[in-house]
């Protein structure tokens, strides 16, 4: 571990304690802006006007400032909460907000361009996926029409989100884009494992990004990172249903930034498609590279594809295989990771024979499979990994088999 990863992770536990510590604390804004001061603000009512109002009085006052909102649940059509603002600002949800079934476009609730945010309470953002789920057709094709996210945070400046609930979706729940020491401790992400694209927090282009002591249930990766991101620590977290925590996917677009500085550890992984995953496309745009990346003391729980590196990762077909990615993996760790698999093949290490993988470390492997399908079995292309301690199953015992 480097000395910036470790100064980060020392932070970041520093932060959580304080977080522990205070999270039941009355708000210490000076200012508060109760939504009802903007409106007869009762259940089952649109406050998307009153959020807005309350927004621009808290934005330009030179007083650190919360607004409250009451419990009960409320239907917002859309909120865009823009700074730069004077003041810190604490965003406290005592009760559910609701998308519109029908929301159209990119986006449902935005922060964006605020430093010191304080995103709180025990409330729920209800993004009413159900019905639009029928129309997420992006993980069939290209050009699909694009269902809102739920919650976009761009660029962000330290802040933190704690003890919020994103609850069914249309598209991702949470993306953060352009972000610099931002903290999402205990946060709770649910939808059905049948709701396409549901990622429950997809990270791009962003710097000191921690995820701690969560729970996320999607029907895709509970954690996705994408090109850009640099010192994530993600510590704690409980994912399943879904597709596991990935790396990627990256090399489908060009101008796409290094990927470095991943930490992931102390997590537990349940009945998920995948584990923990670095993903790549083949025939990539461009030339990139993802380096320094540790996935440490991971439990897995019926899981698929415990461990898993995809430089071909193709899904539906959607590329040309035959020509090998150009996304440079190295610095990889694999360490105390143990459990059971839902398939024989619990390890698959299948690198660009463009560009082999470099220094992929795998420790202390432990899992089991008791189906019908065969022997528990690993498979490694274009990688030569360092092996220590016990191999359960055996590192690269079997050929790849190419799909």
């Amino acid at each position: 571990m480097s000395t910036i990863q470790s100064s980060f992770l020392i932070a970041t536990i520093l932060m959580l304690l304080l977080l522990d510590f205070t999270v039941d604390a009355q708000s210490s804004a000076d200012v508060v802006f109760p939504l009802k001061r903007y409106g007869n603000i009762v259940p089952g009512t649109d406050i998307t006007k009153a959020l807005a109002n309350a927004w621009k009085d808290a934005c330009t006052s030179n007083r650190s400032s919360a607004i409250v909102i009451p419990g009960g649940i409320f239907n917002v059509k859309e909120g865009i909460f823009k700074g730069p603002c004077n003041s810190p600002i604490d965003f406290q949800l005592g009760g559910t907000l609701q998308a519109p079934k029908s929301l159209q476009g990119n986006n449902w609730i935005t922060f964006e361009r605020i430093d010191r945010l304080t995103l709180s309470g025990e409330g729920v953002f209800d993004g009413q996926g159900k019905a639009a789920w029928k129309k997420n057709d992006c993980h069939k094709r290209i050009n699909c029409a694009q269902l809102p996210i739920s919650l976009r945070f761009n660029f962000i400046t330290n802040s933190i989100v704690k003890r919020i609930t994103s609850l069914d979706s249309k598209n991702f729940h949470i993306n953060v884009l352009g972000c610099n020491n931002l903290t999402f401790h205990n946060i709770n992400i649910t939808a059905p494992e049948n709701s396409p694209n549901t990622d429950g927090i997809h990270i791009g282009r962003s710097n000191r990004i921690a995820i701690t002591m969560s729970k996320i249930a999607t029907g895709d990766d509970c954690i996705s990172l994408g090109d850009g991101s640099k010192q994530i620590n993600i510590t704690n977290v409980t994912c399943g249903p879904g597709h596991g925590i990935s790396i990627g996917s990256l090399g489908r677009y060009t101008n796409e930034e290094p990927v470095e500085g991943v930490i992931v550890k102390n997590c537990t992984i349940i009945n998920t498609t995948n584990g923990v995953r670095i993903k790549r496309w083949p025939a990539s745009a461009a030339s990139g590279t993802a380096t320094n990346m540790q996935f440490l003391d991971i439990i897995m729980v019926n899981v698929s594809n415990p461990i898993l590196i995809d430089q071909e990762y193709c899904p539906w077909n959607q590329c040309n295989r035959k020509i090998p990615s150009k996304i440079k993996i190295s610095k990889v760790s694999f360490k105390n990771i143990r459990g059971s698999c839902a398939t024989p093949v619990a390890i698959k290490l299948i690198c660009s024979r463009h560009l082999p993988c470099d220094e992929v470390k795998v420790g202390d492997i432990d899992l089991t499979y008791n189906g019908i399908k065969g022997s528990i079995t690993s498979q490694c292309t274009n990688v030569r990994p360092i092996i220590s301690g016990k191999q359960n199953p055996k590192i690269c015992s079997s050929p790849y088999v190419v799909p």
